[in-house]
């Protein structure tokens, strides 16, 4: 199981801040490309992720028991 967060717009849209998701490994891009598909999160492709409080690359490899944010860009003054 990996552990899903979402901020901001994305959490907005999902409706809750986060999610089990039930994977033993996946690289970030092909867990962005499912959750486009599953839940029309095409603005996944924006944002910037974390895996274990680290960010992470597309091609990074997640295994069950990591944790996952998704974090859209932010601006302020």
């Amino acid at each position: 199981m990996i552990r899903l967060l979402f901020f901001a717009d994305i959490q907005e849209k999902m409706g809750k801040s986060q999610l089990a998701y039930d994977c033993d490994s996946v690289t970030i891009r092909e867990l962005k490309e499912q959750l486009k598909t599953a839940y029309g999160l095409f603005e996944i492709d924006h944002v910037m992720t974390a895996v274990n409080e680290e960010y992470a690359m597309e091609e990074d490899m997640v295994k069950a028991g990591d944790t996952v944010a998704f974090i859209p860009p932010v601006s302020g003054g």
